[in-house]
């Protein structure tokens, strides 16, 4: 999904570095984290198989392809990695039809980056089909594009889908504030050089250099995504 992309001009704290903001989604925006699990879980049961809770913060956050090809070797689950995918894609989006719950304080900070036109964009590890059914209920017109995990070469734990969403806003990767919350994402967005905010989900995360870790999506406001940039030359 892309539409046209806000002017970086339109920022509203004074002299603010802030170019944009790059949001995760599982976990970050939707509380879906519980979902793949959940599928997971249900896809290896009618394989035979039973997986271990202490599993979950290994495939959490991660592309698919890991996910799945952890779980077969962990498992040793018979069935191929692309067969598997297609399992746990179809398993996910009969979730969603179930209803798709949005994390606290998320619509909120949507509404917030859209009403001063900060350019957006909604950075995943799952696959285009399942973001753009996300899109349907997280809202579109918030995000100027999105990239998926099977849009480009390396996903995250890489540093490539933050750079390619950096490069799409024209933003400089250093000025953007990232969103995210799992290890695997936080590790991409500071190797692509970001700010980021770490928003907890399933795992912890400590706090580090350019990495503010918080309790909740509700403490995040467009003046708290413009402090981030304030040691930032």
């Amino acid at each position: 999904m892309t539409s046209t992309v806000p002017a970086l001009g339109t920022l509203t704290a004074e002299g603010s570095a802030l170019q944009a903001v790059l949001l995760d989604m599982d976990g970050t925006l939707v509380d879906t984290e519980g979902f793949w699990w959940d599928v997971e879980k249900e896809v290896f049961a009618s394989l035979g198989h039973t997986l271990d809770d202490a599993w979950r913060h290994v495939v959490v956050g991660g592309p698919m392809s890991r996910s799945a090809g952890f779980l077969i070797e962990a498992t040793g689950a018979d069935i191929p990695i692309a067969e598997l995918t297609v399992l746990l894609n179809d398993g996910f989006e009969e979730r969603l039809d179930g209803g798709l719950p949005l994390m606290p304080g998320a619509a909120r900070l949507l509404a917030e980056l859209s009403e001063y036109e900060i350019p957006t964009a909604l950075v995943s590890a799952s696959h285009r089909r399942i973001i753009d059914r996300v899109l349907q209920t997280l809202g579109a017109q918030y995000f100027a594009l999105s990239v998926a995990g099977d849009e480009v070469p390396r996903t995250k734990p890489h540093p490539d889908p933050y750079l390619a969403a950096a490069a799409g806003l024209g933003a400089d990767p250093v000025r953007c504030a990232v969103v995210e919350d799992t290890v695997t994402g936080v590790t991409a967005a500071e190797a692509a050089g970001c700010q980021v905010v770490a928003v907890p989900s399933v795992g912890p995360i400590a706090p580090a250099a350019r990495r503010t870790v918080v309790p909740s999506l509700e403490v995040v406001d467009l003046t708290f995504l413009h402090g981030l940039m304030t040691h930032v030359s």
